[in-house]
């Protein structure tokens, strides 16, 4: 199976399977004399693990990180770090009735007509579960992104199902078990999700992914474009079927003179763009926006066929998320970052000697709504290479 390394300096390699004894990552590229820890990575793996509400699967995993390698005496070496979180509450019992049938909308099929064997233990390598050490390596990236430029990585959920959540405050996302920046919901959202996981069934989810403080500059034309990476990026997590940078779809119905973000001395009026412009970081925040599908592993009797095309009915049980998209904040959050510091890399090995005799302008000329401008008051971008 080919496919399983993300990144071009910056680059992470994923092995292990749902059920298999351990889900791991090589991180390759990283600078050398990055203080890191254990505790540094295990505070965004405790975000997004299972069991942490009613509202998600009760699977019991402490997603504990070891280091193996990469790190000595407390700083990066340069060398590849890996990283390894054991599987310690797999019930594999719960798929037997998967070994010769397919669940509608899951990757099973596509599995088995691919590769001719497939482990349904869990949805093996397809499974959700994978995205543990994406967000292990990008606590990494995180870490130095932020030490070398101030960039600050934060996401929320923007939807459940049909219940659109406004942004109120950064401050509420970390208080709740919905990423929700709004805490004045949280007892509907709660409501929602139990009659929800009482019908057997499952939802989707939105989630919006801001990067602040990204130096203008990052990312190129054509074929390496920071938009087209993220795109890409998040549409590799596990159910993800839409991705919007900036106004996205929303830029349709936009008129030119409305969705061109102007530029005054005093910063950009708007950030319909996202804060990307032809492909490269304008400065301003970079606004993200996914799609969730919801969960295909569900009680409910859906129609399916068995290995010999014959027609079943498959009922899904044990222990699933109702809706994938409560535990996906850290996992988007940690694809923008593992994108970002590969470009910050690639900016700095071809680029980090461009000085232009053009100021460059705050993120944002003042404080607009939440559509166009998802953070706080605007400041001046750190940039280290004119420090």
């Amino acid at each position: 199976m080919a496919g399983n390394t993300f990144g071009r300096v910056f680059t992470v390699t994923s092995f292990g399977e749902s059920h298999g004894p351990a889900i791991g990552c090589v991180v390759d590229g990283c600078p050398p004399g990055l203080a890191l820890s254990v505790d540094d990575i295990q505070q965004d793996l405790d975000r997004r693990k299972p069991g942490m509400s009613r509202h998600v699967t009760q699977r019991q995993e402490s997603d504990t990180v070891e280091i193996l390698s990469g790190v000595f005496e407390g700083k990066t070496t340069g060398t590849p770090i890996a990283l390894l979180i054991r599987n310690e509450d797999a019930r594999s019992k719960d798929y037997g009735n998967l070994i010769d049938t397919f669940r509608p909308g899951h990757a099973d099929y596509t599995y088995w007509q691919k590769y001719g064997i497939r482990d349904h233990r869990g949805g093996g390598r397809a499974s959700a579960r994978e995205t543990a050490v994406r967000v292990a390596a990008a606590a990494i990236a995180k870490k130095w992104l932020n030490e070398k430029y101030g960039v600050v990585i934060r996401g929320y959920l923007s939807q459940l199902g049909p219940h659109k959540v406004p942004f109120k405050s950064w401050d509420s996302v970390g208080a709740n078990p919905f990423f929700v920046a709004d805490p004045a919901v949280v007892a509907k959202l709660e409501s929602f999700m139990d009659e929800l996981r009482k019908a057997g069934d499952s939802v989707g989810a939105k989630i919006t992914t801001v990067a602040e403080h990204v130096p203008v500059g990052w990312g190129a034309p054509v074929y390496a474009k920071l938009d087209s990476e993220l795109a890409g990026a998040m549409m590799s997590i596990n159910a993800v079927k839409a991705v919007e940078i900036g106004a996205g779809f929303g830029s349709v119905t936009q008129r030119g003179s409305e969705h061109g973000d102007e530029l005054t001395p005093d910063g950009f009026v708007t950030n319909h763009a996202g804060g990307i412009l032809g492909g490269i970081s304008t400065g301003q925040d970079i606004v993200v926006t996914i799609g969730i599908k919801p969960t295909s592993s569900i009680r409910v009797a859906r129609r399916s066929i068995d290995k010999q095309g014959r027609p079943v009915t498959v009922e899904t049980h044990g222990r699933h998320d109702p809706c994938v998209g409560i535990r996906a904040t850290p996992i988007a959050e940690a694809m923008m970052a593992l994108v970002l510091m590969d470009h910050a890399l690639l900016h700095r090995a071809q680029n980090a000697d461009v000085k232009t005799s053009t100021p460059k302008i705050r993120a944002s000329a003042k404080k607009t709504s939440r559509s166009s401008k998802p953070s706080g008051p605007a400041k001046l971008n750190p940039d280290p290479d004119e420090a």
